[in-house]
């Protein structure tokens, strides 16, 4: 099951709240959070929930074990940290990796030996962080061990970040799954934050997913420059609508319920380097990595440029078991070193025009890297895009250019932070008068009724729907 679901929206959603508020009691509030998050989880394909629980079961243990040890004082605490790690890691790489390691083997090799045919459980990437940060952390001392198995299966299954992030630590809702409060006013924010990531992921990614289909698919190369370079640039909006649309709605739907998840996205295409792009996109990973693999390590008091060499190449193995995903890891990987390095220093004395167009350049090629899986076809799109083997422009990304350029200009300028600055001086004019508070309550009641209308019709009528992160 997905968000950008009309059952999801008008069915499942909707009786989820209604169990949930008529139980008064925190453990049967979290039993309904449970077992609502287990059906939704195995919606798709049943019989993945069984690795679910496997995972959370596992690491419960895991948590118990550590904590005993520390209270002992035997010193065999780490052990559990190993086991969650061989536990964890182990399921990731026989259902996620095992397949390309196989062909690499084959490749190297020259055998012929036999891939695995797995299909992916989905969200599996993102529930192992979160259980293996969740044994580290009680390793470390940072959280308390979770004694009910009931609200760890709560943290490690719950449906509104379970399938696509963002990656919650424990220590950010700990205190909420033991005790939450909501009111009127949250749930209001929440429904809004909700039908804002909808209408971003439904309307714009979506839309743009189409455009850039038709761009960069191709037998032999793009039809022009102009075809490669619009593609990929529809489809870097498209990932970005429809990542940060899904982490609006999973951060909207645990308001609802009485949860405050981190921010997952902060208007990444504003940057100036792959540095801040990584500052930006996808926060949750990269604070991931940053504690729990890169500073560990040494940071940046000991082989830095190392340790940052393997947090790339882990990131973009993250994504995908494929060689574009590794380029692309590690190609980011190497521009950020060289910003380190020099590149940093030179950026910051030019005029920000020119760091913010050598940020979106680097960002694009990098989009190109990600999009094609098939190596050749990645060789064919980047000749095309510096104007190697075909013309400049043809009519049919002309023509697509110009049907949707209002949806184009309106995807680009909402990428940057329009929202929040008119946010901020929504939230300055409530303060200072009632009338004002009133009146832009109901505008606001009216845009979000309009983009979950909009939304809904849109859904009725589209076949083409994707999640892209959901692969990952």
């Amino acid at each position: 099951m997905v968000f950008s679901d009309l059952f999801f929206v008008y069915i499942f959603l909707p009786v989820c709240l209604i169990f949930y508020y008529s139980v008064r009691s925190r453990t049967g509030r979290n039993a309904v959070l449970a077992a609502a998050s287990l059906i939704f989880y195995a919606w798709g394909e049943p019989v993945w929930v069984i690795l679910l629980v496997l995972s959370a079961v596992v690491d419960y243990f895991n948590g118990l074990f550590i904590d005993f040890c520390k209270r002992k004082n035997n010193g065999k605490a780490i052990l559990g940290v190993i086991s969650s790690l061989a536990v964890n890691l182990g399921i990731l790489i026989l259902f996620k990796y095992s397949g390309f390691i196989i062909e690499c083997i084959n490749a190297v090799t020259n055998l012929s030996l036999k891939a695995p045919q797995f299909s992916l459980p989905i969200g599996i990437s993102f529930y192992t962080f979160q259980t293996i940060s969740y044994t580290v952390d009680v390793y470390r001392g940072r959280v308390r061990v979770q004694r009910s198995f009931l609200s760890f299966l709560l943290y490690v299954s719950m449906f509104f970040q379970l399938v696509a992030g963002p990656i919650v630590r424990y220590e950010s809702v700990a205190d909420e799954i033991d005790e939450r409060r909501v009111n009127l006013e949250e749930i209001n924010r929440g429904f809004i934050r909700f039908c804002c990531g909808l209408a971003k992921k439904v309307i714009i990614a979506n839309s743009m997913g189409e455009l850039a289909s038709s761009s960069l698919t191709f037998e032999n190369a793009p039809s022009s420059t102009a075809a490669a370079w619009f593609g990929i640039a529809m489809f870097a909006l498209q990932i970005y609508y429809d990542f940060s649309g899904y982490s609006d709605m999973a951060i909207g739907l645990g308001l609802m319920f009485g949860f405050h998840f981190p921010e997952n996205f902060n208007y990444p295409y504003i940057s100036r380097s792959a540095t801040e792009f990584w500052r930006r996109w996808h926060i949750s990973l990269g604070s991931f990595f940053r504690d729990y693999v890169y500073i560990p390590m040494g940071g940046n008091r000991r082989h830095m440029y190392f340790n940052l060499a393997v947090v790339w190449f882990l990131t973009g193995l993250w994504h995908g078991a494929s060689l574009n995903f590794i380029v692309w890891g590690c190609d980011f990987g190497l521009l950020i070193i060289l910003e380190k390095l020099f590149l940093l220093k030179f950026l910051e004395k030019i005029p920000a025009v020119f760091s913010h167009i050598y940020g979106l350049f680097v960002i694009l090629i990098g989009w190109a890297v990600f999009y094609f899986t098939d190596m050749g076809q990645l060789g064919s799109c980047l000749k095309a895009m510096f104007g190697i083997g075909v013309p400049l422009a043809d009519e049919l990304t002309r023509s697509a250019l110009l049907n949707n350029i209002y949806l184009i200009a309106a995807a680009v300028i909402l990428s940057a932070p329009v929202c929040r600055f008119v946010s901020d001086k929504l939230q300055k004019a409530e303060r200072k008068s009632t009338a004002a508070f009133t009146a832009i309550k109901c505008v606001r009641t009216v845009m979000t009724a309009a983009l979950l209308t909009v939304s809904s019709l849109m859904l009725v009528g589209q076949t083409y729907n994707p999640f892209l992160y959901f692969r990952f």
